[in-house]
């Protein structure tokens, strides 16, 4: 019954011709481990459709789309790490498979006569497939494609003449966005593969029909392609596959950074490795010679090897060629990482890289989600985040944090202002309320409240205290701290609710704060900054849009800019500063956001 069906089948179709001629093609001299490069390469792409089309399922190409997809596929579809970490990793095998490739046609001579059309479009493949790699790096749109992207294409501009015609080509408008994603998806899951797969049906058609050269004659019979051959083949792809899954399962997929932001720089942004020859060499020759000049006559060396390979000189001048392009590349690539990693601020950058990333995915994975504005806004509006680099900018020309500036740098100027480090904590309150530290530089040394009235007030007073009212002090700055309600004192407030409401008589009655403060009952004749919700997200906000406003220090104001009144920082950047200051954001696990 089988038998009748394969007859038929084979009387259709041919299939048993066709079977033998791709099994049983005979190969020179036999089977060689050297010829097993040009099956990996048509396994691994084979390998990348099937992954990409599968990723395609679930991606979707828009500015406010993609990262969320990629997000998605790697942190909650079923699989999709793995999925997504093969595809990477086999782009990244990519580039030596080619130049194993080459090399094994160059040093056996198999691009010469009748061989030159199918090496040509060998060529023509390897310029293809590299362009798939840097159209699917800028598509999980994430920071560190983006910047790459947009560093790689704007050498386009440097051609003469149609260079800028080029770039907005290529870029889809003048600004790297939503139309340079869709392009570049459009090429690398469209034009791109199916042109590879047309030429490589043509490549593999054209070597059949001229078969395999070996280098030199040889003792050995020759053989069919199966099995041995196939064999070895197999064998090649299964460590290539190895070699992938190894690099899948360590990473546990693909690196996915943060959301592309084209308001934040990033000044790690680099090509991916195999492109970081160039990337050097730019450093090195003026950028139009090496963009289009040098790459532009070595690829024309390259396309005449076939005609130089007719002489013997020729073609060992094309290996010679083919010897020092690679050591070139080595050389370079070698240099280009290198000077990375003597770079202190390129060592920063990718760390500053590594926490945004890392910050991202806890925003994305907490119980709001991605917001429909896109994952880009989740740093844009994360205290943790820009906290430090809005109170840098900023506020750090008279306070401190901690004695720098909020990002870890260290400020030698002397500070104008108090040190905001844990503001309003019952820590940070009672070193204020010490006539021994009050004057000094953590609190009001640099400014003119040092001999203030407040200064004064606690040089005389506290000294005579003895220890029943010093107990009172304590219970006193306990309440008053708890009017900040800061998130990292709540499970020591919630313990000390006797303390705290006790305290707060104390601050209306005995302590004597409402001398000259308001403190939960108005007072119009206060002259000191309001106490009620000293130290909370509303006050906080508050004394940074107006610290000159009757609530606070009224005409004393001592320089502190009003941000919000005179429109110098929005009203969510001020809310970010205080929320950092507070240390109110959103951590993985906490009961409240």
């Amino acid at each position: 019954m089988i038998k009748d069906f394969l007859e038929w089948i084979d009387h259709r179709t041919g299939y048993r011709r066709i079977k033998d001629e791709v099994l049983f093609e005979n190969i020179p001299g036999g089977a060689r481990w050297r010829y097993v490069w040009g099956s990996t390469l048509t396994f691994c792409f084979f390998t990348q459709v099937v992954t990409g089309f599968f990723l395609w399922m679930s991606y979707s190409p828009s500015a406010q789309t993609a990262w969320e997809s990629v997000y998605y596929i790697q942190y909650q579809m079923s699989g999709g790490w793995f999925l997504r970490g093969v595809h990477h990793y086999i782009a990244q095998i990519f580039p030596v498979l080619l130049v194993l490739h080459l090399m094994q046609v160059v040093i056996d001579g198999a691009y010469k006569a009748p061989r030159e059309i199918n090496f040509w479009i060998g060529i023509f493949l390897a310029h293809l497939i590299l362009a798939m790699s840097l159209t699917g790096y800028l598509l999980p749109w994430d920071q560190k494609g983006y910047w790459a992207t947009k560093v790689a294409t704007n050498i386009a501009a440097i051609a003469p003449i149609i260079g800028p015609y080029l770039q907005r080509l290529i870029v889809g408008s003048a600004e790297y966005g939503h139309h340079t994603l869709t392009r570049f998806f459009a090429l690398h899951a469209g034009v791109l593969p199916v042109t590879v797969g047309i030429l490589l049906a043509g490549h593999i058609y054209v070597f059949r029909r001229h078969s395999l050269t070996y280098k030199k004659p040889t003792s050995k019979p020759d053989a069919a392609f199966w099995p041995d051959q196939i064999l070895k083949d197999a064998v090649a792809c299964m460590a290539v596959l190895i070699t992938v899954l190894f690099f899948v399962l360590r990473h546990h997929g693909a690196e996915l950074g943060a959301p592309a932001d084209p308001s934040e720089s990033y000044s790690a942004a680099r090509p991916d490795w195999y492109f970081l020859f160039l990337f050097q060499a730019l450093k090195l020759v003026p950028e139009i010679w090496g963009a289009f000049i040098l790459p532009g006559l070595l690829i024309t060396l390259v396309l005449l090897m076939p005609i130089a390979g007719r002489w013997e000189l020729g073609h060992r001048f094309n290996i010679g060629l083919v010897a020092s392009v690679l050591v070139a590349v080595v050389l370079l690539t070698y240099q280009a990482l290198n000077n990375d990693w003597n770079d202190e601020k390129y060592f920063k950058a990718v760390a500053q890289a590594q926490v945004d990333a890392q910050r991202v995915k806890v925003l994305a994975n907490s119980p709001n989600g991605i917001p429909p504005s896109g994952a880009v806004t989740l740093l844009r509006n994360d205290p943790f985040t820009q906290g430090s680099k809005l109170f840098a900018k900023n506020c750090a020309s008279c306070h401190r944090f901690d004695g720098n500036d909020g990002t870890g740098k260290r400020i030698t100027e002397k500070p104008t202002a108090s040190d905001l480090n844990g503001f309003a904590s019952r820590q940070w309150l009672k070193g204020f309320l010490d006539h021994e530290k009050i004057a000094s530089e953590h609190y009001f040394g640099g400014t003119r409240f040092k001999e203030g009235k407040m200064a004064k007030w606690l040089k005389k007073k506290l000294p005579k205290y003895d220890d029943d009212q010093k107990e009172d002090l304590r219970k006193a700055v306990i309440a008053l701290s708890a009017q900040a309600q800061l998130p990292y004192q709540r499970a020591e407030e919630a313990k000390d609710r006797k303390i705290i409401e006790e305290g707060r008589s104390l601050i209306s009655d005995d302590i004597g704060c409402t001398d000259c403060h308001q403190f939960l009952l108005e007072d119009e004749e206060a002259i000191a900054p309001d106490l009620t919700g000293y130290g909370s997200r509303d006050w906080m906000i508050a004394i940074i849009s107006d610290p000159s406003h009757d609530r606070f220090y009224g005409k004393k104001n001592d320089d502190m800019p009003a941000f919000g009144r005179d429109e110098k920082l929005t009203l969510r950047e001020i809310e970010i500063i205080a929320d950092w200051l507070r240390r109110d954001w959103y951590e993985a696990g906490s009961e409240e956001e």
